[in-house]
């Protein structure tokens, strides 16, 4: 099969869950090509990009993209001059935009840019258009629309695409998305019962899981060390919706009491100099630290030191929120019990009691008496590992994920709904 993503960045260390899609289908022997607007802006990339040589297989179609301006007249004059470029490249194809600008107003004033590399008078014929992201997918949509990418369009949602970006641009965001996509895959039920409520067609959704792969992370049971320090851990982009300020609070609740504690944090992002700033007012440099960006492979081994992985995530106050953290899937795939929220998909991943623990959002107090439970309690430690473990090697291993996946694309090219 030929498959095209279309994704707003790659290569990017927060998506691996995109990676091992791309990587799962080349392994099977399908053809791919990989639209994204940007590159992601981490000063590493994961092994598998330059393993697979996936950046000679990106088309990047954001990089001619210029803010247009407001003003009506202003924006005429540039959209003409565009057309004027661009129109014996693929005309139809830009009427239809214009149509679809003035008429419809469906698209947004810098829809042409985006799509102006893509322009060059021949149809991007695939079987398959893999969007990741609600907005991937209303470009996705577009693109099939003007007769510049033909296949079967899929889109899947993860998290900020059906809570901030519906809160920013309204629940119609998606009608068009919804009558020109083919089948739509949420990666939770939580999402799926959004999509239903957004009114998308309960026959044309399917939840599809992220998933890791499990060989990769081999299984270790935690046990209680002999100096007795307990190693936690922190896997995250330092934004809001992470809540890692929280994770930080409680640890400084903890260290009072256990004062051989250790945590680290692994990620970096726009929170991370308030995250230093945090931790230098409670005193806690010598246990707390920020470890910014690391390779795949460099997490693997951080986790395969650490005892306790806290992840917790909240819903930020312009109601961004997760999907279901990749990083939970990769720490119970290694054996370690974990401390995380109440929030979106991570209760239909992580079973309270069993692999860890869940806490009410931003509740510091709770993820500190759970923390303290777990120091208290490193007997329990191997049986929620092997738990965690098995649940993901059963639920959540990418390689049964993208068996699944290569099945339902070739149940919508046999004509029927997966």
């Amino acid at each position: 099969m030929k498959v095209a993503f279309i994704v707003p960045e790659f290569p990017n260390l927060s998506h691996t869950f995109i990676l091992n899609q791309i990587t799962g289908l080349l392994d099977r022997g399908h053809d791919v090509t990989i639209y994204a607007r940007t590159r992601g802006n981490e000063s590493v990339i994961h092994a598998d990009v330059e393993k697979y040589h996936l950046l000679d297989r990106i088309v990047y179609y954001g990089d001619s993209y210029q803010a247009l301006p407001t003003d009506r007249f202003l924006w005429f004059r540039r959209a003409m001059r565009f057309v004027l470029t661009n129109f014996h490249k693929a005309p139809i194809p830009l009427l239809k935009l214009l149509y679809r600008k003035f008429r419809e107003k469906a698209i947004s004033p810098h829809s042409g840019h985006k799509i102006a590399t893509l322009l060059n008078g021949d149809m991007h014929s695939y079987d398959i258009v893999h969007c990741h992201f609600g907005p991937s997918g209303n470009l996705g949509a577009l693109l099939k629309d003007l007769g510049i990418i033909e296949g079967k369009c899929i889109t899947t949602f993860h998290g900020y695409d059906l809570s901030i970006y519906i809160n920013e641009e309204g629940d119609k965001v998606y009608d068009a998305l919804f009558k020109a996509g083919d089948f739509f895959l949420p990666i939770s039920e939580k999402w799926k019962e959004k999509l239903i409520r957004l009114g998308c067609e309960k026959q044309r959704i399917a939840v599809h899981r992220m998933g890791v792969d499990t060989s990769r992370f081999a299984f270790t049971p935690r046990e209680s060390r002999e100096n007795g320090k307990v190693h936690m851990l922190t896997v995250a982009r330092l934004v809001e919706k992470k809540g890692v300020q929280y994770g930080i609070q409680a640890v400084a609740k903890v260290l009072k009491k256990y004062p051989y504690v250790e945590y680290s944090i692994a990620g970096d992002g726009p929170l991370r100099s308030e995250l230093q700033s945090l931790i230098d007012t409670l005193n806690i440099n010598g246990y707390v630290k920020l470890l910014g960006w690391k390779r795949q492979e460099e997490i693997v081994e951080i986790m395969r030191s650490a005892d306790i992985l806290l992840a917790p995530s909240v819903t930020s106050k312009d109601g961004d929120q997760e999907g279901i953290p990749v990083v939970l899937i990769e720490a119970l795939s290694q054996g370690l019990p974990v401390l995380s929220t109440q929030h979106s998909g991570i209760p239909e991943l992580v079973r309270d009691g069993e692999f860890g623990f869940l806490v009410p959002e931003r509740d510091v107090n709770a993820l500190a008496e759970k923390l303290e439970y777990l120091i208290e309690h490193p007997e329990i430690w191997p049986e929620m590992g092997r738990a965690g473990r098995d649940y993901v090697a059963r639920y959540y291993d990418i390689n049964k994920l993208n068996d699944q996946l290569v099945g339902l694309y070739q149940r919508l090219l046999d004509g029927r709904l997966p």
